[in-house]
């Protein structure tokens, strides 16, 4: 018997399920009762992290600025009463209160950290010297503004032909924003005010719009972990992509059910088009929406209707993407199509927390370089036919699956996977498995019987071959160069400053090659050297003698005992890593 049919009969009161008497935390969260325990838990855990990275800030206000040290203190207070609350409040309605505390909470000392740290880095610089030129008149894209990373906290970001890009290569919107607030100053401060508003505005409406116990989930995910700030504070474009893409996210199965977008339906596709025109992570995660999108109205509707629904999203998003940079199409197509694809296209270091780490910590190098970035491309090709074909069990992870292509790409930074994890939060609450029951799946000729399921997994593996493959080729590439060290120039009065290195290198493929060279001591990029006397280019099979200059005119070797100094030499065409360790006297090998 069913639990939901059982009786309880008592004399003198009305007959009820078992179920429908059962007190407990399954009260509706609207109704007010005793919340939830995992209610209380999220809000607590919210609270928790606001402690994160606090204290720096505090400090940095306390030696500078006491206006917003006191404010940071009241913060304090304010973390401290709502964790008492979080635990002691009796209805639902409090608890929910005390959502919004922590959220204003979150949200205060967002503020102050931005008001301690506006100028932000490369990026805000990047955006706001952009901004600058649009009210000028002037070209936005394809200028070289070298001039903006001579300030402290501005990184580089090499190339692999031995160069730097200093131009601006995101879409439009994020210097259309900072436009009217140019007036707070000449760094990167307007940029990063955007930014941050965005942060807290995207913020704000996924507290919105999650069910209320779920609320403080999105203050632990977009402030309280302090990561997403961070790059808010420094400027990144990718926050204003992530904020607009909040309420696209939200029960984003439900968009143009019945075949009607309606007011939402056409806000939601407004704002995927404008998050296509503010950075370039949206373009990954749009492919996997409207598929998702597309399975569900057709499991609803049929192909037809369905396919009408998704052509009226997309033709709402490409209206506003094209009013968003109309502008800069009409000023300077060929200017604007190479900026808005610089990041796909400029060549810069392999760099990251992915698979690439291989090549540049584990092993020598690779001659195989660009076959990084085809893995990369194959894998998110892979993953989103995956996601077609199972989309009934993979449909909540539309907003995880595109990142896992990064991992294997020549820029496999987390910033690509953890900028957009609010939206993993939104679909984890607002787009569950249920939503997908019906959704369409195609449906290849499998065969029946007990083989059915290991030609599936053969089948899937197939999919993910050629991506494998390439990655594969990627890591198991070698140095193209064999390098050496033969002499060192010190300066008069110390011997731990290198003036000059002279290189014995031997190319051993039969392609000639012009190296690049640096200097790293950890696991960054340092500035190129610069090639005083020898060859550029090493003809295939040749040997060649080089001599380098550091970039600054001199390189202090590390004092610190166990320090390891890697040579690495870079080629553009074709792309490849050729790297070792040297020892310099005053370092251990």
């Amino acid at each position: 018997m069913h639990l939901a049919e059982t009786q309880q009969v008592t004399p003198g009161r009305r007959t009820q399920s078992a179920v429908s008497a059962t007190p407990g935390p399954h009260l509706d969260p609207g109704v007010p009762g005793a919340p939830a325990p995992w209610h209380r838990v999220v809000t607590l855990l919210a609270d928790i992290a606001l402690f994160i990275g606090t204290r720096s800030v505090w400090t940095q206000a306390a030696t500078h600025h006491l206006a917003l040290a006191a404010l940071i203190s009241l913060c304090y207070a304010s973390i401290l009463v709502a964790g008492v609350l979080a635990l002691t409040v009796r209805g639902t309605r409090s608890l929910a209160r005390l959502d919004l505390l922590v959220l204003v909470t979150a949200v205060t000392l967002a503020l102050c950290a931005w008001a301690l740290n506006p100028n932000g880095g490369d990026e805000g610089a990047l955006t706001t010297q952009a901004a600058r030129e649009l009210v000028t008149g002037h070209a936005v894209y394809g200028q070289p503004w070298p001039w903006l990373f001579h300030g402290t906290g501005i990184a580089l970001t090499p190339t692999m032909d031995g160069g730097y890009d200093y131009t601006y290569g995101y879409p439009p919107l994020a210097p259309l924003l900072t436009v009217p607030l140019l007036w707070l100053g000449h760094s990167g401060a307007p940029a990063t005010a955007v930014c941050v508003g965005a942060l807290i505005a995207g913020t704000v409406a996924l507290w919105r719009l999650l069910p209320v116990p779920w609320r403080s989930a999105a203050t632990l995910t977009c402030l309280g972990f302090g990561f997403l700030s961070t790059y808010a504070r420094l400027g990144y474009p990718a926050v204003i992509g992530l904020a607009l893409l909040i309420p696209v996210a939200v029960r984003w199965p439900r968009t143009g059910a019945g075949g009607r977008l309606g007011a939402a339906g056409i806000a939601r596709a407004g704002c995927l088009g404008a998050a296509c025109a503010a950075q370039q992570l949206p373009w990954f995660v749009t492919p996997f929406l409207l598929a998702g999108i597309f399975a569900v109205r057709r499991g609803e509707l049929g192909g037809r209707a369905a396919a009408l629904v998704v052509l009226r999203i997309v033709g709402i998003a490409v209206t506003v993407w094209l009013l968003i940079n109309t502008y800069f199409i009409v000023s300077g197509p060929g200017r604007w199509l190479a900026g808005i694809t610089l990041p796909l296209t400029q060549g810069a270091v392999v760099h990251g927390q992915g698979l690439v780490d291989v090549t540049l910590y584990f092993t020598d190098g690779s001659d195989r370089i660009a076959w990084y970035s085809h893995a990369s491309m194959l894998l998110a090709a892979a993953l989103l036919a995956l996601f077609v074909l199972f989309v009934r069990r993979l449909g909540p992870v539309a907003t995880v699956l595109p990142w896992l292509a990064f991992f294997v790409a020549t820029r496999s930074q987390d910033g690509y996977y953890l900028l957009m994890t609010p939206l993993w939060l939104a679909a984890a609450v607002t787009a569950p498995l249920p939503e997908f029951e019906r959704a369409w799946q195609p449906r290849p000729a499998f065969p029946t019987g007990p083989r059915r399921r290991s030609v599936r997994v053969v089948a899937v593996a197939l999919l993910f071959t050629p991506a494998l493959v390439s990655a594969a080729l990627a890591v198991s590439g070698r140095p193209p160069l064999r390098m050496e060290v033969t002499a060192l120039r010190r300066a008069e009065r110390s011997a731990a400053v290198v003036r000059a290195m002279t290189l014995t290198v031997v190319n051993t493929g039969g392609t000639p090659l012009t190296p690049h060279y640096t200097l790293t001591t950890g696991q960054g990029m340092s500035r190129y050297w610069l090639l005083v006397r020898g060859p550029a280019t090493i003809p295939g099979h040749g040997t060649a003698s080089v001599e380098l200059r550091p970039p600054d005119g001199r390189f202090g070797i590390p004092a610190r005992p166990g320090t390891r100094i890697r040579l690495r030499a870079f080629t553009s065409d074709p792309q490849t890593l050729s790297s070792r360790y040297v020892t310099l006297r005053g370092t251990a090998p």
